[in-house]
């Protein structure tokens, strides 16, 4: 008798409506996870972005891709020449809009020598932008360290313009 009351307590339990596990970003997973991956960005045809990382992870239902593994992106023109290239920790990518934001050790250098360090950096696809309104630090091919909060610039890091300068220059006014 001992033993038949915790089988029946069992048998009882066991009966009940099971609930099915959901799959994918319902239950808080990635729908598709894929390791040593590249991505294409294109604009009519033509590439505009490169990534590549380590491992991706992608859901399905937000439209989003989590890039977390040593994120490289390099930048081309129209004419598809290269022009940049940004690396950072981690990166993610919105699938509807093909905007990324990168994270983690930020750090982008242009073909001309500029390069510019932060925390984040948010590059938007449709108008070739980069920005930030986190601390930078950006370095010119004049050999010219500048600092300050905030940044924007195009893609190819050509036209920037620190938002909220700060430090001291030894150059002469012209």
């Amino acid at each position: 008798m001992k033993y038949i009351l915790p089988f029946l307590y069992l048998l009882i339990l066991g009966c009940g409506r099971q609930e099915a596990v959901p799959q994918g970003s319902i239950a808080g997973g990635p729908d598709q996870e894929s390791w040593g991956v590249t991505i294409i960005l294109t604009d009519k045809g033509i590439m505009r972005a490169k990534i590549k990382s380590g491992h991706l992870e992608k859901y399905n239902e937000r439209e989003f891709v989590l890039l977390d593994n040593s994120v490289t992106v390099d930048f081309f023109d129209d004419r598809e020449s290269h022009t940049s290239q940004l690396t950072s920790l981690r990166a993610e990518v919105n699938q509807s809009s093909n905007d990324m934001k990168a994270m983690g050790h930020v750090v982008a250098v242009s073909d001309s020598g500029i390069s510019l360090y932060t925390d984040t950096l948010i590059w938007n696809s449709r108008e070739e932008k980069m920005t930030t309104d986190d601390p930078i630090m950006l370095t010119t091919e004049q050999k010219d360290t500048l600092y300050g909060i905030g940044f924007e610039s195009d893609s190819d890091l050509k036209n920037w313009k620190i938002l909220k300068p700060s430090g001291v220059t030894n150059r002469n006014e012209l």
